[in-house]
């Protein structure tokens, strides 16, 4: 299915070398907020209590998050949980201030709103359980790098699989840095976003090296710079529809998800964008200066077979 077809090959590859600078920019730039901001991590990786509470009507969130912080918790986690009337709030601990206490003084705070509402579980999470879903979060984004590149120099060739996962790298780290830029809290949720992100990038990836590889074999006298520009432009209006859909149903979540998942959908959202930007100005120009070419794509054919009759024979 197309929405449009483009008659002429647009010459992306000719202003490669100004958009990597930018994507070099962007990227050293989220390094650097990483590394003098930090991620804002949540209860899960910190440790910290996990509240639920029920109240007789439907619970007013905004009401909750302002009570929660006159008690000095700034950017509490309030979501509903099942029902409109079951709210869960996660808060990291206050030194000297054991998890039984926090909860009453929460649960005081909230009854001068609400004296209906009652307390049903209060769970403790330790720093030692946050270190080790920090842990397996890492080892998690280890294994999906690693399998991206397997799949990709297996199924193409390995320049292929390097461009890939530079450009997965690239979208990865940006969305970090954006987190680490505006502080928005980094939770399972949006660590999720992140993995979802990888495997997205890489499909838009592939769809391109598909058609890369497909050109090569088809066109004989075009260069590898004409060739990835074919390939690009023949894929354009697949891109815009598979993105465009993706987007609209991530903006959904984003504008009417709630705050539960609002990260997650903001994730979702930066990486979606950066996704296609990297997909044709990174991944394509990294396999275009690591010199593919048509013999590493194309299986050269076999001069004679000795066991054939015919070999030799001039038609």
């Amino acid at each position: 299915m197309e929405l449009f077809k483009i008659r002429r090959d647009i010459p992306f590859m000719r202003h490669v070398t100004i958009l990597n600078a930018i994507s070099i920019v962007f990227f050293l730039l989220a390094v650097l907020f990483l590394f003098t901001r930090g991620l804002n991590l949540s209860v899960e990786f910190t440790g910290g209590t996990v509240m639920e509470f029920s109240y007789a009507q439907p619970a007013d969130l905004g009401k909750t998050r302002q009570a929660i912080e006159e008690l000095g918790f700034s950017e509490p986690q309030v979501q509903n949980f099942g029902t409109s009337r079951d709210v869960l709030i996660r808060l990291p601990l206050k030194e000297g201030v054991s998890a039984a206490k926090q909860a009453e003084q929460v649960l005081a705070a909230l009854k001068k709103h609400d004296p209906s509402v009652e307390l049903r579980r209060n769970e403790f999470v330790g720093p030692q359980v946050g270190h080790e879903l920090a842990t397996s979060g890492a080892m998690a984004l280890l294994v999906v790098i690693a399998g991206i590149v397997i799949y990709l120099a297996v199924r193409f060739e390995w320049k292929f699989g390097v461009a890939g996962i530079i450009a997965n790298l690239h979208d990865m780290v940006i969305i970090l840095g954006f987190f680490a830029f505006f502080q928005w809290e980094f939770s399972l949720a949006v660590l999720a976003a992140v993995l979802a992100v990888l495997g997205y990038s890489v499909n838009e990836s592939v769809v391109i090296f598909d058609r890369i590889r497909e050109t090569f074999r088809r066109q004989r006298k075009m260069n590898a710079h004409q060739i990835i520009d074919h390939a690009i432009t023949s894929t354009i209006s697949r891109t815009i529809i598979t993105h465009a859909s993706t987007q609209a149903m991530v903006l959904s979540m984003l504008l009417f998800g709630g705050e539960t998942l609002h990260n997650f959908a903001l994730a979702l959202t930066i990486g979606i964008c950066f996704g296609i930007y990297s997909s044709v100005f990174v991944a394509a120009a990294i396999a275009m200066w690591l010199g593919v070419k048509r013999e590493d794509l194309v299986k050269s054919r076999k001069e004679h077979d000795p066991d054939d009759p015919n070999a030799g024979a001039v038609v």
